[in-house]
């Protein structure tokens, strides 16, 4: 049997997303010279089990070739989703890439539309901040979202037009209600992933505390440690 195989990641990756963990939310400025392929395989050397690709600002020729990037760093030992865009997910996947899903938000394509185009075994996540969001959610046929990304949880930089924080009273209170698995996402530190597991998230997903980290695998570890503990 191949590793990969015997990684469950080609075989059940939609069961392995409504389980997250810590989730890497990648970002090209954050992790500057070592490069974004870099740093998500020290996250996933450290323990990290989801990357989810994101940039905002790149050409789509760039954006492209970050995601083929990311999936061979990170080869058969994570999940690694594309942020938004529904297309480069599909390009990379008719290119053999090791890509998994999209994570996609409530301006982007409906996300009907979007389980329609990747196919059902795709993992596909979805940004969802209020009781509207829910509603829509459960209107949605079963199985067309895997799990929900929810927040901020504290104001962070990384999303400047980001709703009000949630903090964790507001997460537990939102993930309750949810209908499928929730992952807390905003300015997330240590010090709240155990506040965070205990409020019922699935994962927490973070951007700068790897991103910015002088050893990101180290900080994957203490990460990981701190959600597992």
């Amino acid at each position: 049997m191949s590793a990969e195989a015997q990684s469950g990641l080609t075989r059940r990756p939609r069961a392995l997303a409504r389980n997250t963990g810590i989730y890497l939310v990648t970002d090209t400025t954050q992790c500057g010279d070592r490069g974004v392929a870099a740093v998500a395989a020290a996250a996933v050397a450290g323990g990290v089990r989801t990357v989810q690709v994101r940039e905002k600002h790149a050409s789509a020729a760039d954006f492209y070739a970050l995601v083929l990037a990311v999936a061979d760093a990170v080869g058969n030992r994570a999940l690694v989703l594309v942020d938004d865009r529904v297309d480069l997910y599909l390009a990379a996947r008719a290119a053999g890439a090791r890509v998994h899903g999209v994570h996609v938000g409530q301006s982007d394509l409906p996300v009907s539309s979007v389980r329609s185009l990747v196919g059902p075994d795709a993992v596909v996540g979805l940004t969802a901040n209020t009781p509207a969001h829910l509603d829509a959610v459960r209107a949605l046929a079963p199985g067309t979202v895997d799990y929900l990304g929810a927040g901020v949880i504290h104001p962070t930089s990384t999303k400047p037009d980001h709703p009000a924080p949630l903090g964790v009273d507001g997460f537990r209170a939102f993930a309750s209600a949810a209908p499928v698995p929730t992952v807390a996402i905003g300015g997330i530190g240590l010090s709240d992933l155990r506040g965070l597991r205990a409020a019922g998230a699935s994962g927490a997903a973070v951007v700068s505390a790897i991103c910015t980290a002088a050893d990101p695998r180290r900080s994957a570890e203490e990460l990981v440690a701190a959600w597992e503990g």
